[in-house]
């Protein structure tokens, strides 16, 4: 049988031997003070190589921008080294991999501060239980943003991309999804400011687009990518209403002079995720598909099936794969000889260690 997901396809610069991505994938395994990558990190990366592209764990790009416990850094000497042990053992098993910029903003606690506020475009707490040293906490209102401070995150962001290039990466994507800070500035919700960061869509959009600036002046635009979850409901506290479909195309629309290498769309996988939504699309690579001359790199719970609709229906380039890439580092070479996959342990997502980490089986050889 032929698949589309096993053929090459080219994001930007990057030449995919096919179209099977590793999703982003939270492990909080970066269990030292340095917050820097590990040994065992340089072990599950280079396991899952044979994917096109690797898209790293989301990766804080300042201390501020923390939000959980023990996910790695990228903006210090320490963390760059780690990130080379991962990079350098994905390039000598055959890969690439690019790494994800984060700023979790208001969906983060004192604790990792400490003790003082997180920080976020506007004082609005998202009413949501985060993951902590000692299990879930609520949230606290966050204080907003200086104008100063804002600059101060571009910049951070574009000496992350910086450091990425230095730690061997092929390239980075920036998080602009799933409620943390770029999000939160996309969204009234969440950005209530009167400044020339809030209000209207180009408003809203201008921190972002700021932070792109910031890396595409440390790197090529072909070696950059960004991911949204426009139809993201109910979760992180954000919602979609009837401006989320105008201010996300926006987005898209400006992002096509950039000449960058993926636009990275979440579809909506949740039961009654959309349930309410005044203005909400059910497909959103389908949806966007008209709007960028990006490729596009489509998520959201998908199986091979689906992926191979998905890539036949000529929504999207390549398809990215969250949770089988936990439990099955040889997710190719199964998708190829249609082997069974193994099952997750949602138990040891997050819980640290090698359990769940680097002892799924793989096939015989």
């Amino acid at each position: 049988m032929t698949s589309r997901l096993l053929d090459p396809v080219r994001l930007g610069a990057l030449t995919l031997p096919n179209r099977v991505v590793m999703a982003p994938l939270t492990r909080c395994r970066a269990d030292n003070p340095e917050a820097a990558p590990t040994e065992s990190m340089a072990r599950y990366y280079a396991m899952r190589a044979s994917a096109g592209l690797i898209v790293s764990e989301a990766t804080i790009v300042s201390a501020q921008a923390r939000g959980y416990p023990f996910t790695p850094g990228i903006w210090s000497d320490a963390q760059v080294a780690g990130w080379r042990r991962v990079t350098d053992a994905v390039h000598a098993a055959g890969g690439r991999i690019v790494c994800q910029l984060w700023h979790c903003g208001r969906l983060s606690l004192p604790e990792f501060h400490d003790g003082e506020l997180p920080v976020a475009p506007s004082a609005v707490n998202p009413q949501w239980q985060m993951f902590s040293s000692t299990g879930l906490q609520s949230t606290v209102t966050p204080r907003a943003l200086t104008l100063e401070e804002i600059a101060a995150t571009v910049a951070d962001f574009g000496r992350a991309a910086r450091n990425a290039v230095q730690a061997g990466f092929d390239g980075v994507e920036i998080h602009s999804s799933n409620g943390y800070l770029i999000h939160q500035f996309f969204s009234p919700i969440s950005n209530r400011r009167e400044d020339k960061y809030g209000g209207s869509h180009e408003n809203r959009a201008r921190f972002f687009f700021e932070v792109l600036d910031a890396v595409t002046a440390e790197l090529p635009a072909s070696r950059v990518g960004f991911r949204l979850n426009p139809m993201m409901n109910r979760f992180h506290g954000l919602a979609v209403d009837a401006d989320t479909l105008p201010m996300f195309e926006h987005v898209v629309k400006r992002t096509n002079s950039y000449g960058l290498a993926w636009l990275h769309l979440t579809e909506p996988y949740l039961p009654n995720q959309l349930e309410g939504a005044t203005g909400a699309v059910q497909e959103v690579c389908r949806h966007f598909r008209p709007l960028t001359t990006m490729p596009i790199v489509t998520n959201g719970g998908f199986d091979q099936a689906r992926g191979e609709a998905a890539l036949a229906a000529g929504v999207c380039d390549a398809v990215a794969f969250g949770r089988p890439f936990i439990a099955n580092p040889d997710l190719v070479e199964r998708f190829r000889t249609q082997t069974a996959l193994n099952e997750c342990d949602p138990g040891t997502f997050y819980q640290g260690g090698d359990k769940g980490y680097l002892d799924y089986p793989l096939l015989a050889r």
